[in-house]
Formats: structure tokens, C-alpha cells, sequence
């Protein structure tokens, strides 16, 4: 590389910059596999060595998130993006907000039923703190997609960790989605402290897909997933619950319910005015060490933080997931869930080939009429009593599936076409964030664009409309 002085650029000039960066094929920090290696090497070799001279100047004048930064500054942090007109008209929707509960559905305005057929789409509750993809497609596109592939909502999850440190975005995990630098200025002052940079932050990038995701008329949940950013594995305890004060020092990121309930209001309060963001999913697969999570323990953590969020905005619905991951509702039989506002509260079960645990025997090797009455006992009495709504929020097999993973699959299907239940698939990303792994059971490609057409899209689009009674 010649030795070549450093090429500042103008204030003005960063987000060209960026985009001239990026047309080459070029992701600044990404892993190596990511990169487009046979476009970089066709590059002569001063233009490479003077853009990448660029780069590190550009890097040396952005601040990196330290992970740092406190709890009252997420809160008090200014969100620019969010600071838009939500763009939603009846001609984009296909029933009337604001939902409700009446019995065994969730009904609109109007009082016709709304049927859930809804996508994961995750990665801000993961490491880079930003939904997946967003390095490779707007996020309109992403959102167009998700509506072309005929679901109608969207249950995205976040961190705790995210809302806490609300870390500044480096513009490599959001390539293809650079207006969302409009409004800022990069500082050319090294001297100055991290915390007076400027974004966009991980909550701007949030709310900026939630934004694309209502204006297209999609209904989208907020999901709380794990209080580290990092992908949920079930094995780490201060993971396990919504609140891991109790375990003292072992936890990196320490939450009371206190606190727990106070990320729920920063996450939810820019979508006061929002009718398609329809509501909470309080916590993923509550657990805690086997055994020692009660039903009536996350019954009562549920109740106050839903009264918490229907306070600021009393037609959101609050889905309450089961015990034991998430797989048991059954205390709801005796001990429901019961707010002050009524036909709120939506249950919430998953349900994969490796859950069963009640017999030792996993899903994936259960004849269909036991899985059924496991089904039955952990949430679809509350369907067949016309008790409250379920929404089977996540469940999904691979693409390159076993026999045992078929066999799981079809029996879901059998039953989910039964009960008509409301569903939620895990999931939309192609690929894990840390390490770009294979995401075996995501339904696009690499392109973020192309829909893996296999038995799983096929059986899902038989299943996205109400059943005819």
C-alpha cells in the first residue's frame, strides 16, 4: 500500500461517501465470507489503498458503542427517526384498528375476527443490536416482502441490553439503509468524550422498521427476548426470566421488574399513536431453573407490567406466554391473567420438535394423538372453552428437515388447522448475526428477498386465513 496522505472528507460528505463505499461491494468490519472478494480484488490497487485510507479516517472519527452508555440516557435519548407521520391508510389494511379479545379471537373494530399470521424477524435482540438484514435490503423492502408473502404481522424481538445501552449503529450492519445517517454529522473532533457522537442508535433503527413495517400494513408485536443481546440458547440463567436480580453478581446485565417494566415504556411509548403496533409480547420463554417458575409468579409480573403499558395506551393487546419456554399455559385454567382494562390479554405458547418434555418424549417422536392432548392440556383448552386467544408465537422445523422434524411438522400443522389458532413462524432471517450462521429454519434467502419454496411456506400459506365455520 503506497504510503499516501489521509483523504479527510468534508461534514457534508460522509454519507456519500458511505454510498460510494458500499456500491463497491466493501462492508467495513463484516467477516470475511461476507465481503464480495472477487469485486475488491478487480479494484486496482491505488484506488483500493486510497479508499482504504478513507476508511480508516472515517473510522477514526466515529465512535464505536462501549457498551458504556447508562439506562437514563436510552431514556432520554432523542429519537429522530421516529419523529414521522405514520403513513397507514385503510387501503392497506383489511380490517379496523383497534383490536380486542372477544372470547376465543381477536376481533377489530368492527367486531370481525383478525387472524394472526405473523413472521419473526429478529436480530435487535442480538449482538449487533439492529434487525437482520438491514446490511443487505431497505427496510422497506424487507417489509414489502414479509407483506408479499402474504403474513400480516411481524412479532419482533429486543433486548433489554438494547434499550439499556442504546449503543450507537456502525453503518456496516446497515448498509443498505443509509438515510437513516440523515441528520447527522460525523464528528471530526477525536477529542471528544464517546457519548457526544452522534447516531443513529439502536433504538432510531428499531423504530425506523417499525415504522416501514405499519406504513405497509403490516400489525407488528414487540417481543422482550432476552435481557443479554446475544441469541437465546436457554442454558444462561440471567437469561431465563424477565427479571435476574435474584442471582446476584453472576449477571452481566442486571434487571429487577422494575426495570424490566421501564425498557417496556421506552420501547413502546413511540407507538402511542400507531394503531398497527397492536400490542406487547411481555417475555419470551419465561422459565427460570427447572421447576421453580410458577405459573402464578409470571401471572403477577404480567399484570403489572400490562397495566403499566395500557396506562400510556389502553388498546394495545398484552400476549402472555407460557411457562417452561413457553410451551404451558395450563395455570391459566385456575389463575388467568386479569387486567383492569377488559379483552386485552392474548396467551401465547411454542411449540418445536424438541418441546414434550412432560413425558420425556419430544415432539418429534410423539404419535399425533399425544401430541394433540399435550396440546390440548398446555393451551387449546382455552380455544375450545372459547376462553381467550392463543397465538402459537413461535414454532418452525429446518429446510433440509429429518424424519422426525416431518413427522413434528405435520402433526402442528394437523393441529393448528384444527383449532384455527392464531401463529407467529420463526423465522424470516436467512442467517444467524454472530458468525453468519445458517439460519436452517428461515424462510428467505441469502438475497433477503427470495422465499425458500419448500413444505413449510406451502402448509404455512394454507393456514394464513380463518378457518370457515
Amino acid at each position: 500500500m503506497p504510503d499516501a496522505a489521509p483523504t479527510v472528507l468534508p461534514p457534508d460528505d460522509h454519507k456519500a461517501f458511505l454510498s460510494a463505499a458500499f456500491a463497491t461491494n466493501i462492508h467495513f468490519s463484516l467477516p470475511e465470507h461476507r465481503r464480495t472478494a472477487p469485486t475488491m480484488l478487480r479494484r486496482t490497487g491505488l484506488f483500493l489503498g486510497t479508499l482504504v485510507i478513507c476508511i480508516i479516517v472515517f473510522y477514526s472519527l466515529q465512535s464505536a458503542p462501549t457498551g458504556e452508555a447508562k439506562f437514563n440516557r436510552a431514556r432520554a435519548h432523542h429519537q429522530i427517526v421516529l419523529k414521522q407521520n405514520w403513513n397507514i391508510t385503510e387501503d392497506k389494511l383489511d380490517w379496523a384498528p383497534p383490536l380486542r379479545t372477544a372470547g376465543r379471537h381477536i376481533v377489530d373494530a368492527n367486531g370481525e375476527r383478525v387472524k394472526l399470521a405473523s413472521i419473526n424477524w429478529y436480530g435487535a435482540s442480538d449482538i449487533f443490536f439492529v434487525p437482520g438484514g438491514l446490511d443487505f435490503r431497505h427496510r422497506d423492502e424487507i417489509a414489502a416482502t414479509i407483506k408479499r408473502m402474504g403474513f400480516n404481522s411481524v412479532r419482533f424481538p429486543y433486548s433489554d441490553q438494547m434499550v439499556i445501552e442504546n449503543p450507537i449503529v456502525p453503518p456496516e450492519v446497515i448498509s443498505a439503509n443509509l438515510d437513516l445517517l440523515d441528520g447527522y454529522e460525523l464528528n471530526h473532533d477525536s477529542l471528544k468524550r464517546s457519548d457526544e457522537l452522534q447516531g443513529p442508535r439502536a433504538l432510531d433503527v428499531f423504530n425506523a422498521c417499525v415504522k416501514s413495517m405499519t406504513d405497509i400494513g403490516l400489525a407488528v408485536i414487540p417481543n422482550n427476548h432476552i435481557t443479554n443481546a446475544h441469541w437465546c440458547d436457554g442454558k444462561n440463567l440471567c437469561d431465563s426470566s424477565w427479571k435476574n436480580d435474584h442471582y446476584g453478581p453472576i449477571c452481566k446485565i442486571k434487571q429487577t421488574t422494575e426495570t424490566w417494566i421501564d425498557h417496556w415504556k421506552i420501547i413502546m411509548e413511540p407507538f402511542i399513536d400507531n394503531p398497527l403496533v397492536i400490542g406487547a409480547d411481555l417475555r419470551n420463554e419465561p422459565r427460570g431453573l427447572w421447576g421453580t417458575m410458577t405459573w402464578n409468579m409470571w401471572a403477577t409480573a404480567a399484570e403489572k407490567a400490562s397495566e403499566a403499558l395500557l396506562a400510556m395506551q389502553p388498546n394495545w393487546l398484552m400476549f402472555v406466554e407460557g411457562i417452561s419456554s413457553a410451551n404451558d399455559c395450563s395455570g391459566a385454567r385456575t389463575r388467568p391473567v386479569k387486567l383492569s382494562v377488559p379483552d386485552r390479554v392474548v396467551y401465547s405458547s411454542h411449540v418445536y420438535a424438541w418441546s414434550g418434555w412432560s413425558t420425556l418424549v419430544p415432539y418429534g417422536k410423539r404419535p399425533y394423538p399425544s401430541f394433540a392432548l399435550d396440546m390440548d392440556k398446555n393451551w387449546a383448552f382455552l380455544l375450545r372453552g372459547n376462553t381467550a386467544p392463543v397465538w402459537v408465537g413461535e414454532f418452525g422445523a429446518p429446510h433440509g428437515a429429518s424424519d422426525s422434524d416431518h413427522h413434528y411438522w405435520d402433526n402442528l400443522m394437523k393441529i393448528l388447522e384444527e383449532t384455527d389458532a392464531d401463529w407467529g413462524y420463526w423465522a424470516l432471517n436467512p442467517r444467524k448475526p454472530e458468525g453468519y450462521d445458517n439460519e436452517t429454519y428461515g424462510l428467505l434467502r441469502d438475497d433477503w428477498e427470495t422465499v425458500v419454496e419448500d413444505y413449510r411456506f406451502a402448509d404455512l400459506t394454507s393456514i394464513m386465513k380463518p378457518r370457515e365455520h
